[in-house]
């Protein structure tokens, strides 16, 4: 195991908190004070999430004040290798920093990009010949992925779901429907595009037990789609895709039943619309696959992936698609780090590293599924437990009968678990993702679920 795993010995297997993060005259408080003088706002939360990195190894941060913390962010599902990266990613990227690291790889030709381009045509899912367009980030790759379905179709619009993240440019900030933040003061974003609800198991409009009648709930979407998105508000023959995660990341990390896009897939045919797949969040290797979509076994036509390709690296973003619906004409799209050489040889080096820890990630699958069902069961503010491979969402709830969302306790568990040694992120209305890096041993995943049931019981 030590073969792809960071060894790490038994002293190293516990977080160690002993300055209060963010606390008066702490080095956390004054970097966070100097952040909010020059950098814009974002998404930092200094009450729920005061942490300040200096460093990282393997699944540890260490913070500027000493303090040692177990990842279970992955920080946004970028470090599935770790920190700073995986040996051998550093390995591969400090040797090709000797040869090019930028040539222009939108104007000028690379072998490195095209390598990168054919592993991953190799890779994903239906084995029919595919071509890549590189970007930056995934919200750069959903952008490129509506031109694609836009101008290969030569149809308008675009159907994508309730709870969906796709990012926030103007594009893909059409699509995202997870939060109404999101697209605050900023109208008017991209038009055309309409959104249906997602199969939720949990929490659905119809208020279906998705778990107990999976195939009810699919037939209520799917219908949804077809008698009222595509019969009353846009022809199905002006639609050009359907935009949809395999699972849901900032919504919720929520997982719909095994048939939905087999259903989906079915519909889509039906009216010439195709299929694009968001993996952002979800690929290289989550959820023990290298792409989440290969568990629910259709063949996509596009599919956006960013995030976890380069090791956490560099920047990356890449769209992959049928190799028919390529750009008609130079100048269509383009940009100026597509391409990048030394961003293409963290990401061959990253899925090659990846490949070989997929049976890790599934053998931990268990784990986590066994002490978090445990956990809902102990505690009636834990409303559900969803996940596969090392990607889990917990919704937080008043009760179980009401379903009631609770952000505010699930706030104060990220919260308390920051305090105890263990880095989490919220996601959806009252969720809470836990995603360690991919190569998090047995015994820190144990470790870290322990602080983690113990934060839920402490917060409540």
């Amino acid at each position: 195991m030590c073969r792809y795993i960071v060894c790490r010995g038994v002293e190293l297997l516990k977080p160690e908190v002993r300055v209060e993060p963010g606390s008066p005259g702490s080095k956390s408080r004054y970097w966070i004070e100097e952040h909010f003088k020059y950098v814009a706002t974002t998404t930092h939360s200094p009450e729920e999430l005061p942490l300040v990195i200096e460093r990282g190894e393997g699944v540890w941060l260490y913070d500027v004040d000493g303090n040692k913390y177990l990842d279970f962010s992955s920080s946004i599902g970028v470090n599935n290798l770790g920190y700073p990266t995986h040996p051998e990613v550093k390995k591969a990227v400090v040797e090709q920093l000797e040869k090019l690291a930028h040539g222009a790889g939108t104007d000028f030709f690379n072998p490195y990009q095209v390598m990168l381009a054919k592993r991953l045509a190799e890779l994903a899912p239906g084995g029919i010949p595919r071509k890549v367009f590189f970007s930056n980030s995934g919200t750069e790759a959903n952008e490129a992925a509506l031109k694609i379905a836009r101008q290969a179709t030569g149809r308008k619009f675009f159907i994508a779901f309730f709870g969906g993240f796709h990012g926030r440019t103007m594009g893909s900030l059409g699509l995202t429907a997870s939060k109404n933040i999101h697209k605050k003061l900023v109208f008017p974003w991209m038009p055309g595009v309409f959104h249906a609800p997602y199969p939720n198991p949990y929490r659905n409009p119809w208020h279906i037990d998705g778990y107990e009648e999976p195939a009810e709930l699919v037939n209520r979407v799917i219908e949804f789609i077809e008698e009222y998105v595509l019969d009353k508000l846009v022809p199905p023959d002006e639609v050009a895709a359907i935009f949809v995660e395999p699972i849901q990341g900032e919504g919720g990390y929520v997982v719909p039943p095994p048939m939905f896009f087999m259903e989906l897939k079915k519909l889509a045919d039906k009216y010439g619309i195709l299929i694009s797949i968001d993996e952002v969040q979800m690929g290289v290797g989550r959820t023990g696959k290298m792409f989440a979509i290969e568990h629910f076994r259709i063949v996509p036509d596009i599919i956006s992936m960013a995030k976890a390709l380069s090791g956490g690296v560099v920047p990356i973003g890449a769209t992959i698609f049928r190799s028919e619906l390529d750009f008609k004409q130079p100048g269509i799209h383009s940009n100026t780090y597509g391409g990048h050489a030394l961003a293409s040889i963290a990401a061959l080096k990253t899925l090659e590293v990846v490949e070989r820890l997929l049976p890790h990630v599934g053998r931990l699958e268990s784990l986590f599924r066994d002490e978090l069902n445990e956990l809902k069961h102990e505690v009636e503010q834990v409303g559900d437990v969803r996940g596969i491979g090392l990607a889990w969402g917990v919704e937080i709830v008043r009760d179980k009968s009401s379903k009631t969302p609770h952000p505010a306790l699930r706030n104060k568990i990220v919260s308390k678990a920051l305090r105890n040694g263990l880095v989490l992120l919220p996601c959806g209305k009252s969720s809470i993702r836990l995603i360690p890096p991919l190569v998090i041993s047995e015994e820190e995943a144990k470790t870290g679920l322990e602080i983690f049931k113990k934060s839920v019981k402490e917060s409540l």
